[in-house]
């Protein structure tokens, strides 16, 4: 069998065991269970998972739990029967999950912004027209757009589905006044896996008018091979500028992507060296 051959043999097993865990994650097979499925050991099996998928075998069936774990949330269900259902021990081990990969309780993944005022509105920048939206927990959304703000908004208001939104344009000037004129420190409420959140702290220790490469964020967070998993939870963060993805180049020194705009990003760059040379 040539190395081909081989890299393909794998491939099939690998799929294979994915097909299993979607079909049987509801009573949480062992990793031994799934080896044995497939034909394996489970410590060659474990690496050959993690080679292909990126992830151990266990935490990809954690990561399928929470996937229908939050189908079974929306539906109404509640947070015991859900943690029946997907065959977990107790409500705590659901409570675990959740905080490890959401970075939220399931209680308040299920309630999605239940009891939570979002004051939000479309104001200017040096940088261009941004939405900007803040609780009484902190900035949860600073986006820049250039023509199609109800699209924005609307991106807002799936991710907090339940919150209660008060449009406000005088507060958010004032609010984008104090951040990019005064410079003041602001709190920060963020939702994400705890990948995504660990990522986003990585960017926070960046400083101002120096840069970063996808690779140095994956190495700091002692995760050298996961740069695309990286590079993906930086194209995920919802805080422009606050959060400084822009901070965030290729190894080749290419700009790389930003979600608001290679040209924006050139310009962000461009500013905080200048301030930090001057």
């Amino acid at each position: 069998m040539n190395a081909l051959e081989e890299k393909y043999k794998y491939y099939e097993k690998i799929k294979e065991a994915i097909h299993y865990v979607d079909e049987n994650f509801s009573y949480q097979p062992k990793l031994d269970e799934i080896a044995s499925h497939i034909g394996l050991s489970k410590h060659h099996f474990s690496r050959i998972f993690k080679e292909y998928v990126g992830v151990t075998p266990m935490q990809f069936l954690q990561a399928t739990t929470i996937s229908h774990a939050k189908e079974h949330l929306k539906t109404s269900k509640s947070i015991l029967d859900t943690s029946y259902d997907l065959g977990l021990s107790s409500p705590s081990r659901l409570h675990e999950l959740f905080i490890n990969f959401v970075g939220v309780t399931p209680n308040e993944y299920k309630k999605m912004g239940i009891n939570l005022d979002i004051t939000y509105g479309f104001a200017n920048t040096p940088f261009g027209k941004a939405m900007i939206a803040n609780t009484a927990k902190g900035i949860c959304a600073l986006k820049f757009y250039d023509e199609n703000a109800d699209e924005v908004l609307l991106r807002l208001k799936k991710t907090w589905s339940n919150a209660e939104f008060i449009h406000d344009d005088i507060k958010a000037q004032d609010l984008l006044n104090e951040i990019f004129l005064e410079n003041k420190k602001v709190n920060l409420f963020v939702k994400g896996t705890n990948f995504q959140i660990n990522v986003w702290k990585a960017l926070l220790n960046i400083p101002k008018g120096e840069l970063s490469t996808y690779s140095d964020i994956a190495t700091i967070l002692d995760k050298p091979k996961a740069v695309r998993a990286v590079a993906s939870a930086i194209g995920s963060n919802h805080i422009g500028f606050l959060i400084p993805c822009h901070r965030v180049i290729s190894k080749t020194a290419a700009m790389g992507g930003y979600r608001w705009g290679i040209p924006r990003k050139r310009v962000l760059i461009s500013y905080e060296h200048n301030l930090k040379n001057n």
